[in-house]
């Protein structure tokens, strides 16, 4: 993949205690790049936009990723958090929101690296119900793409070119991506 923007490099994850979860790591340093990369798209006027009265408007969507994801780790992984007073930035701006998001995101992955595979087995509350850690971790990154997906429709909208994030889009592309668009593109082996 070919990203313009990096904020977490690859040299900045640390290993994994268990192997078997170093693709834990890596997606979620990955994933963290793909939200921060989708809101630097964003201008500091756009913040206020939104698609519909019912939607939510972009920096809604900004503080709910900061204030979730700080849920998920803290609340249900039993990672150290802030307080949720102190998860967003002074100035709700695209840059703050930005650097904020990546400044919680990193001492994470120092946690995540340290998990042995009995804890990321282990069931815990989640809400509700109980579910395995590993589980309620995808679910987190699950809920992250979901939010940045939201916000590249947004992108669209206003008429701003949407980042590459799993691959070329109509605005970005390099030499050597290969998108599935066809039927022969989808057979091949």
């Amino acid at each position: 993949m070919n990203y313009a923007y990096t904020a977490i490099p690859e040299d900045r994850l640390p290993r994994a205690l268990n192997a078997s979860f170093q693709h834990a790591l890596e997606i979620y340093a990955g994933e963290t790049n793909k939200v921060a990369s989708v809101w630097r798209a964003f201008r500091d006027e756009d913040l206020a936009f939104r698609p519909h009265p019912r939607s939510s408007a972009v920096i809604d969507i900004f503080k709910h990723q900061l204030l979730s994801e700080r849920r998920f780790f803290g609340e249900f992984l039993s990672a150290p958090e802030p307080a949720a007073s102190a998860v967003l930035p002074d100035e709700l701006t695209v840059e703050a929101c930005s650097r904020r998001l990546v400044e919680l995101a990193t001492p994470r992955l120092d946690f995540l690296a340290t998990r042995d595979e009995a804890w990321w087995l282990e069931q815990v509350a989640f809400f509700d119900v109980r579910r395995e850690r590993i589980w309620i971790f995808w679910r987190r990154v699950l809920h992250t793409a979901h939010h940045r997906s939201q916000l590249t429709v947004y992108l669209r909208m206003l008429d701003r070119p949407v980042p590459a994030t799993y691959g070329p889009t109509a605005d970005v592309t390099w030499q050597g991506a290969d998108p599935t668009l066809s039927v022969d593109a989808a057979g091949r082996k």
